[in-house]
């Protein structure tokens, strides 16, 4: 008798990582409504990673509108808006800087601004990572780095949840030679974080992204032209310390996770492993982790390396076997 298989879920973008109760709290401020968001803030409570999740994409989600200026109007003394407003500052200063073009800096008073809009937010809610997370995001925007400030605003975070997955990703990405980095200070943030991540985190993903962060990098820098390890000349996917690394990810989180559904925040950071198992040529390590997304793509970091919707779906055709 021949062998049925699952027909795999359509590659599916949702911008809200399977998130309903995001989804519409999203769709409220599309008809300009503040109160779904603020009802959904408040049922998120302390589950900081959820939370983190939550205001990133609402952050983007109300950045081009006034919505939590209306809710701020209305309320207040809101923590949560507060905290949102702070985020949302962030995105629009990136806005700026990507209008203002590459090598174009900003008006450090401009920085200033958001900074302190950050820190009241941290002081209106002060056991919430996620102000923090906001400092730490914003500070790449300082020409000269801020870098004792960074120091400062790191501790800070640590002290609230110290496995802060999103915090961890915006100084990695602040310590990469896009940045105020090296490659090198980028990968060794990256291991001691992996290193020291409990079983189970999402931590380890970190020396992925840091891979990525690399790719990026020299990808512009030479025009789109393959990367290759500076060292050895093996293509900067699938050379030995690249693979390791990939099974390393997948030991200490999927090996070590908690039975039960993917979360909405571990979509993002299972894409980029999902991504690393395969170039690294780990179809079985890939497989796992395609079964865990059901379908549910992100388009970073399969954007950096061709169409993303192709390869996720070219990918987990080919290694579904494994």
């Amino acid at each position: 008798m021949a062998v049925r298989r699952r027909t795999p879920p359509p590659v599916h973008f949702d911008p809200d990582l399977g998130d309903r109760p995001l989804t519409a709290a999203r769709q409220d401020v599309v008809i300009g409504r503040w109160q779904g968001v603020r009802d959904l803030l408040y049922a998120t409570g302390n589950r900081w990673a959820l939370r983190t999740h939550r205001i990133r994409i609402l952050a983007h989600a109300v950045a081009g509108s006034t919505t939590v200026e209306t809710w701020l109007a209305a309320e207040p003394k809101s923590a949560d808006a507060q905290v949102l407003k702070a985020a949302t500052e962030v995105v629009r200063l990136f806005g700026r800087a990507v209008a203002a073009g590459r090598g174009t800096g900003l008006d450090r008073n401009r920085v200033d601004r958001v900074v302190d809009c950050c820190l009241r937010a941290a002081e209106v809610c002060p056991p919430d990572p996620m102000p923090w997370a906001s400092l730490l995001t914003a500070a790449r925007l300082y020409e000269d780095g801020a870098r004792r400030r960074v120091t400062q605003w790191w501790d800070e975070l640590l002290r609230r949840d110290p496995h802060h997955m999103e915090g961890h990703t915006q100084l990695l990405r602040y310590y990469s030679a896009r940045w105020h980095g090296t490659h090198g200070t980028m990968y060794d943030f990256a291991r001691d974080a992996a290193g020291a991540a409990p079983p189970g985190s999402p931590l380890p993903v970190l020396v992925q992204i840091a891979r990525v962060e690399e790719h990026r990098y020299v990808s512009d820098a030479t025009h789109g032209r393959p990367v290759v390890a500076p060292l050895t000349g093996q293509q900067h996917w699938n050379h030995e310390l690249a693979v390791t690394d990939v099974r390393r990810t997948w030991d200490r989180w999927l090996g070590m996770r908690e039975a039960g559904p993917v979360a909405a925040e571990e979509v993002g950071e299972l894409n980029y492993l999902a991504h690393a198992a395969c170039y690294a040529g780990r179809p079985k390590e890939a497989a796992d982790v395609f079964r865990l997304l059901d379908g549910r793509a992100v388009r970073v970091p399969w954007s950096y390396t061709g169409d993303a919707a192709a390869q996720f779906a070219r990918w987990r055709r080919q290694v579904a076997t494994a």
